[in-house]
């Protein structure tokens, strides 16, 4: 079946659920980088990055690249879903260990736990076109023992 594609079975939130658990598992989890072109539109729009992050799958790669690199055991593990038309939201934890740079810190070795959310609006064939998120960023960073 394509991702445009449904039966009356598979309706788009539970295609777009599904797919954003690949976009976490599989891109984000396991590094499969090749799943950004399918997975998502090229000009998708990432309201949460800064400006000149925002636009495109380019920083997705860079972001994907650089989370793997300090955290290669990162995982995200949803707690729940809701969908309805072309939106989907996870709640979710966010854990691992820094073992690689991250953002100028050399690695800590220390495990990490933290909260996240993600809004993904998803287009009629099935890929990201936005991104929202809010993470728990001072836990992790506490955490990571880059702050007090």
């Amino acid at each position: 079946m394509t991702n445009s594609a449904l039966s009356p079975t598979h309706t788009a939130p539970d295609r777009n659920i599904a797919t954003m658990r690949r976009i976490y598992d599989e891109i984000f989890g396991a590094g499969r980088l090749e799943l950004i072109d399918e997975l998502f539109d090229p000009n998708m729009v990432n309201h949460t990055a800064p400006e000149a992050h925002r636009h495109g799958t380019a920083p997705l790669r860079a972001l994907v690249t650089m989370l793997r690199t300090a955290f290669p055991d990162g995982r995200t593990d949803f707690e729940d879903f809701v969908a309805t038309g072309d939106v989907v939201v996870g709640r979710n934890w966010y854990a691992g260990t820094h073992l690689g740079e991250f953002m100028g810190n050399a690695p800590t070795g220390r495990a990490f736990r933290f909260r996240q959310m993600h809004w993904m609006r998803f287009s009629p064939g099935g890929r990201v076109v936005e991104h929202w998120g809010l993470r728990d960023d001072v836990t992790h960073l506490q955490q990571l023992g880059i702050i007090a």
